[in-house]
């Protein structure tokens, strides 16, 4: 990644092929992420080190986008569980599979709207909503 020209573009391919499940991968570009940052923040970029950052910068949104998306996950089902005190009894574990198949719709609607039915809905009216 730190070389030039031809040898920096077959590592960025190379980092781009690599699975995006893969430790390598993960840990590879949260080094990329520093440099990045690091390079933002220079004002005398040179014009190797804009290419650089501009190559960069669509693994470094998409890593935005993943992490955003699972936050808005965790956040719904963290309300639908104590909405509807899920977890607190062993004897339900299905109503916990039934909310999470509703999960996906929710992420699909303004975050404000995702909370407001959260809020105001009964659990039935959920399920109904978006069966």
């Amino acid at each position: 990644m730190l070389g030039k020209g031809k040898v920096q573009k077959e590592a960025i391919t190379e980092l781009r092929a690599i699975p995006e499940d893969n430790q390598f991968r993960v840990q590879a570009l949260e080094l990329v992420y520093n440099l990045l940052s690091t390079l933002d923040a220079r004002k005398d970029l040179e014009n190797e080190d804009n290419e650089l950052l501009m190559e960069l910068s669509p693994l470094y949104t998409k890593k935005l986008e993943t992490a955003t998306q699972q936050g808005q996950r965790l956040m719904l089902e963290s309300m639908l569980q104590v909405k509807f005190a899920l977890g607190d009894s062993p004897a339900e574990p299905e109503g916990v599979g039934e909310l999470n198949q509703i999960i996906d719709a929710l992420m699909q609607l303004p975050a404000l709207e995702s909370a407001q039915l959260i809020m105001q809905l009964s659990r039935e009216e959920i399920l109904e909503r978006f069966k």
